[in-house]
Order: C-alpha cells, then structure tokens, then sequence
C-alpha cells in the first residue's frame, strides 16, 4: 500500500511513503523513470536479483515486497564495491532488471495524510521521481514529479504551458510576457501613482489655502462689524445673543420662510411683543449689507417702513429681529391671487401702493441723509395686519446727502427686472434716487396686471410686457385686466400711467417720489400718458415728454 503524503500542483511535484522496501517494487516495476531534471552525476545503476533463500549478507538489499517462499529478491548496486562484478554475486542469484536510480536524499515526511494511490495508479499518473529514503523504522519515502502531456516541447522552448481552464485537460503553449511590455507597465503605474499623490498634495494645499484665507476674512469681517457695533451700542434697536434667539423662537420652532439669504422664525420678545428673527445663513464678506441694515434701520421710524427691533451679531452668528408681518409679503397676494385665500381688490391695491410710495418718499426726503433702497419689489413689501405696506430688507442701501445728485457705485446692485436702466450703464444718467423710482415704476406694473414684468402677454410672441401694456393704453384697448366697476378701471388705468411715468429710460425723465404720491391720490384729470418709456420709441416721442408733469407742484429733491 502506498499513501499520498503531499501534492505540490505549482511544482508538480508529489511525495509518498510505503512500507520498508515496498517502493523497490515500484521502481523496478515501472518502465517510465527517466528524467532530465536531475544531474546525471546522481543516479546510481541497480540490478534487481531473484536469489534462493537464505543468502545472508545480502540482508540490506533484500525486498520482501517482491520475495515469496523459495525466492528472494534483492536490489544490487553495481556502483558498491562489495558488488563490482556480476561475478562476485552468489551463484544462486539471477539478474532480472537493471535501472538508474537517483541518490538518496532526505526529506520530510511530516505532512498531512493523503489519499492513498496503489502501484498501478500511480505508474499511469507519474513521470520522474525525483528522489526517495528512508523515513521512520519501517517505512520508505518518494518524491515524484510529472509532467503536463505536451508541455514538455513547449517548457523546453522558454514558453509557458497550462491547461486551458480548471475543468479542462487541453494545453495550452503561450509564449512568456516581454519584458519591455512589463517594464512599460510598471512604468505607467508608477507614474499614474505619482501624478495621484502630486494631485492630492495640490488639492490638500490648495483647501489649506483657501481655509486660511477664508478665516481670515472671516476674522476681519468680524472686527470690522464689531467697531461698527461699539459706536452704534448707545442707539437703538437692541443687541441680542445668538441663545436669547433660540429662546425668543423656541428653539427655531415656526418657520415663516426662508431664502438665499437664510430663514425667518417667528418669535417673541421678552415685553410680549410678536417678532420675525431672520437667521442670516449667508451674507457679504465685508459685513457691508448687515451694517447697512443695522445703521439704516435703526434711523427710520415710518408707518410704511418695517421698525428694526433688534439684531445679532455673535461672532459669525448673524440675525436681523423685524416687527411681526402677518400676511407677509405683497408678492404672496399679486402673483398667486387663486391659492392666497384672499383677493385684493383694487382699492386695496391703490392703498398699498400710495403706501409704499410714501414710505420711499420717506427714505428719500425725511431722513437727515437720503437712503436709497435700491431692492424695491413685491417680496421686500410686507404687509400687516390691516393690509397696510410696509419696506423691507435695507442690506442694498446706500446713504448719501439730500443734495448730492449722483451716487457713485461699483457694481450694479437689486434685482433683475427691477433695476433701472443707469444703474448698468451710465449712459442713460447718473445713479441717484430716481433708481429707486424706477424700481417702484416695475412694481406698479405687476401689482396691476398680476405677472412679472418679465412675461410675455397672450398672443404677443416675444414683446415686453410694460412696452405691450403702454401701446395697449395708448390706443385705448383691453388690457386684459379683471375689473368689476368703472372705479376700478380708473385706478388701474391711474395706476398704469402713474407706473409708465417712473420707468422712463431717462432718470430726468421721472418724476420724485413726491410727486408720484400726488398723482396717485389726485385725480385722473390731472394726468396724461406719458412719452414712450422704451428705447425703440424715443426719437419719436422727445416733443411729448413731461407733458403732464408739469401741471404737478413743485417737489423739492
């Protein structure tokens, strides 16, 4: 019996054990022992004997596995000296087969169990042994390797050779990878691993930069509203702390509304009185627009501009703390009339924008130094619990004395749509508070008709709104507009002309906001359509212009 001890199927290499002598019997068996891995300086010649029994100083060679009751068997090293000659064997022993047997060399048996192989099988499977000894009283060892079928060809011409898949016994002889392919290969890893570290070296420097360069604005910006306050501390509204605000909001718990700028919470003071605390999430690098807001807020005291009650500025924790607004912003009711839950009727409208249109005169006229908004619009129009419009949202303000005529700016500054012509370009005139006019002029516009001022109307393919509506009025046509009684169709045709007259390219061309009141609260009589307000009309219209306005009193600027 022969046992398996372990297979090596990357050397193809297999080692087993047998009793004592028993693997003679393998060997002078088997006709497949030829090998041109070993030297052939290590074989040595033996000559398998048949002998009558009882030969007994031959005792080291006998193999019992191949003896039976009149013979023994014995394995005869011609290399020995004891056996030089065939002629000094016994005269009862007959040669029978002589074979190349490799010198022994030790190796270790103490491997797992394997399989058991019989002779037979073992023959058919193995090519070369390549060595084998004595191993432990009473048991013989082999090393064996053999050989893939067809590789032999292919090995010996520096190819590689396998088995085409696990599951399969055809070969495949594959010539060895190039060595330039290799070398290029590790060339581009390298390089791409290099280019990785070089690129995640830059980023991380590039984030470090940028993080210190932010603190540090971060740090100036802090100082600089942090000098504002100190002068400003002795004046009203009052200076709060980022927890008086989460206790004024419980905890940030009601939502009113959020935009680029942050959110606003409802809140309440400590005197009981209802508050709109709009947590600035994000705001100018300078600090610039929460002065303004601070600084010019806390001025005004008007019945149509929001009462500034508070602020916060906690380190980079910043919050504006306005009068409460119940039904919120002007844009809520003129834009979204069908899902508000509640209509404007035209006399409101009037109301409001009169409103809105002394609070700007306010600004304009009834401060020590003038204040231009420069972001009138529907959403910075809140209205209270009457209805009654009151401007918001001074972050775009601008100071500058009652009788300077331009301002100086550098950049453009308001909303799209909403921003007079000047205000981009200086050829149209200087930017002065007739900007603002112009800004309300778009307001009127969509207070009246419901859209933006942006939108097309139906059936005019790409023609503007406001140039749409004034052909409209000119020519005495529908404006498509929803009116109930002749009262109303006065006040939206007032309100239409009135808007015309503020949006004129040219600033000298508008009327002050003074005057603007007088038109809204006097009567149609007293007013006539402007000239064409848009470029493409202008040369025709120059003989018209401020035709009407001069049968108005004289405001000062």
């Amino acid at each position: 019996m022969l046992i398996v001890k372990n297979i090596d199927y990357e050397y193809q290499t297999l080692a087993i054990v047998a009793d004592k002598n028993c693997l003679w019997n393998l060997l002078f068996t088997s006709s497949n022992f030829t090998s041109s891995r070993i030297n052939p300086d290590s074989w040595n010649l033996y000559t398998l004997l048949n002998c009558s029994k009882k030969v007994g100083y031959m005792e080291d060679y006998l193999i019992s596995c191949l003896s039976d009751a009149e013979h023994d068997a014995f394995r005869f090293p011609i290399d020995d000296e004891k056996f030089s000659t065939v002629d000094m064997l016994p005269v009862s022993c007959q040669p029978i087969k002589t074979i190349s047997v490799p010198r022994l060399y030790p190796f270790n048996l103490n491997l797992l169990s394997a399989p058991q192989l019989t002779k037979n099988n073992i023959s058919e499977k193995l090519g070369t042994y390549i060595s084998y000894g004595y191993y432990g009283e009473g048991w013989d060892g082999l090393n064996l390797v053999w050989y893939v079928p067809g590789c032999i060809d292919c090995e010996r011409s520096g190819n590689n050779c396998g088995y085409r898949d696990n599951n399969s016994s055809e070969t495949l002889c594959l010539p060895p990878p190039h060595k330039g392919s290799k070398r290029q290969h590790v060339i581009i890893v390298s390089s791409i691993g290099t280019l990785l570290l070089l690129t995640s070296l830059v980023i991380t420097i590039k984030v470090y930069c940028s993080w210190k360069s932010k603190r540090k604005l971060d740090l100036e910006n802090e100082i600089k509203v942090e000098k504002f306050l100190e002068k400003y501390k002795y004046l009203k509204p009052t200076r709060y702390s980022y927890a008086d605000l989460k206790r004024m909001t419980g905890q940030f718990k009601e939502n009113l509304g959020q935009g680029g700028y942050g959110c606003v919470y409802k809140g309440m003071l400590a005197n009981g009185t209802l508050a709109a605390v709009k947590i600035l999430k994000s705001f100018d690098i300078d600090g610039e627009e929460f002065i303004n807001e601070v600084s010019t807020m806390g001025k005004i005291h008007h019945v149509n501009v929001v009462r500034l009650l508070g602020f916060c500025a906690d380190r980079l924790k910043r919050a504006l703390i306005y009068e409460f607004m119940p039904h919120e912003s002007l844009e809520k009711y003129i834009f979204s009339k069908s899902s508000s839950g509640y209509i404007l009727g035209w006399e409101k409208l009037q109301n409001i924008a009169i409103g809105v249109a002394r609070g700007i005169e306010y600004l304009h006229q009834g401060c020590d130094q003038r204040i231009l908004h420069f972001d009138i619009k529907p959403h910075n129009i809140l209205l209270d619990q009457n209805f009654n419009p009151k401007i918001s949202d001074f972050g775009l303000a601008k100071l500058c004395s009652k009788g300077q005529s331009a301002v100086s700016m550098t950049n453009a500054r308001g909303t799209m749509g909403y921003i007079a012509p000047e205000v981009f370009s200086r050829n149209f005139g200087n930017v002065s508070y007739k900007s603002d006019v112009y800004s309300y002029g778009m307001l009127l516009l969509e207070m009246v008709s419901g859209r933006k001022n942006n939108n097309t109307a139906d059936n005019t393919s790409q023609v503007y709104f406001p140039e749409w509506i004034y052909k409209r009025l000119c020519q005495e046509e529908d404006m498509g507009l929803e009116l109930q009684t002749d009262e109303d169709a006065n006040i939206a045709k007032k309100l239409t002309i009135v808007a015309l007259w503020c949006i004129q390219w040219y600033p000298m061309d508008r009327p002050p906001m003074g005057s603007v009141v007088q038109m809204l609260e006097g009567s149609m009589e007293n007013l006539t359509i402007p000239s064409n307000p848009f470029i493409s009309s202008l040369s025709a219209n120059k003989d018209t212009k401020n035709s009407s306005i001069t049968n108005l009193s004289a405001i000062p600027e």
